[in-house]
């Protein structure tokens, strides 16, 4: 059964609060997925941020033949500063997790196709995995040598760009406003707004709202991207011991944070961390807080939320 796409499939978060009417809002396509920007600031201020998330396409995708990304998997190591500092970032929680997140994994991600519902073989997995080592990547002053092998950012990428966005918008004098790309929210300004956390494999219904203020979150899941084959499951979050996807008993994790690149790269961490591991890493990692959704769509906390009358919020 193929997952069907629709903007409440794509958004994975939505956005429960009604804005003021000097908000400027508009949605585009980036990163295969539904970019929405709110902000308090004229067209043209919107209009530049969309062409931001449009160059940071074109230099981060693994599937841009014309990309950074692209050139580096080729052989070339000569990058711009943005580009090593999310392969720092990406390496950085590579290393964290003893590579069970893993940005070299471009060979083995290029195997899955969820669109085309491609089940790769065991010889075709076996051999994409002998290219995934994140220890094989150096970073050096300006440059990145990949070691020979092959970079996807995908786990990172549009929290790096959330956090780029934001810069931006305080660049130009924006007091307020949302910055949402597919599942990476991140609110700013003197107001909180209330985020809906999706339920799993629904369209539209949520399972819980946060209360957030300047804070970035990220959901990551296992229904974002999947078809059913042979009674079996497939997601696109992949083990990089079995180049299956992970076999973990939590839907999702969202990660809150100050910073959405970190919130990125944790929620996907924690989905193939599972609960207890997921747990444990978040309320020992000072300043991030997360929701989990467990397989009996049970939703649970760290330490620092708690659910005041079905709206959660920081503790302190």
């Amino acid at each position: 059964m193929k997952k069907p796409i629709t903007l409440a499939t794509v958004l994975m978060l939505s956005l429960l609060c009604s804005c003021a009417n000097t908000e400027n809002t508009a949605t585009q396509i980036h990163f295969d997925t539904a970019v929405t920007l709110t902000a308090d600031c004229s067209d043209e201020i919107l209009n530049a941020a969309f062409s931001l998330c449009e160059n940071y396409d074109k230099t981060l995708s693994r599937t841009n033949k014309n990309s950074e990304i692209s050139s580096l998997n080729g052989g070339n190591e000569k990058v711009s500063p943005d580009t090593l500092e999310i392969i720092k970032k990406g390496v950085y929680y590579s290393a964290l997790t003893k590579g069970k997140f893993d940005i070299t994994v471009a060979d083995l991600v290029s195997l899955w196709s969820f669109k085309d519902e491609v089940v790769p073989s065991r010889d075709e997995i076996s051999e994409a995995l002998k290219n995934v080592d994140y220890e094989s990547v150096k970073v050096i002053t300006d440059s990145v040598d990949a070691g020979g092998k092959k970079i996807d950012l995908g786990g990172i990428a549009k929290g790096f760009v959330s956090d780029k966005l934001l810069d931006f918008f305080k660049q130009k004098g924006v007091k307020k406003g949302i910055i949402n790309l597919g599942g990476n929210v991140t609110v700013f300004g003197d107001r909180f707004y209330n985020i809906g956390i999706k339920k799993p494999f629904s369209e539209s219904d949520t399972l819980a709202t946060v209360k957030l203020k300047n804070k970035s979150v990220s959901t990551s899941g296992i229904y974002e991207r999947y078809f059913k084959s042979g009674g079996e499951l497939y997601h696109h979050i992949l083990d990089t011991k079995t180049g299956y996807p992970v076999k973990t008993d939590l839907l999702s994790a969202s990660v809150i944070g100050a910073t959405s690149a970190d919130c990125d790269a944790l929620s996907t961490i924690c989905v193939i961390y599972g609960l207890r591991d997921a747990k444990k890493l978040i309320e020992g990692t000072a300043g991030f807080e997360a929701v989990f959704v467990d397989k009996n769509y049970k939703v649970i906390l760290t330490k620092g939320l708690e659910n005041k009358n079905g709206i959660i919020e920081f503790k302190n």
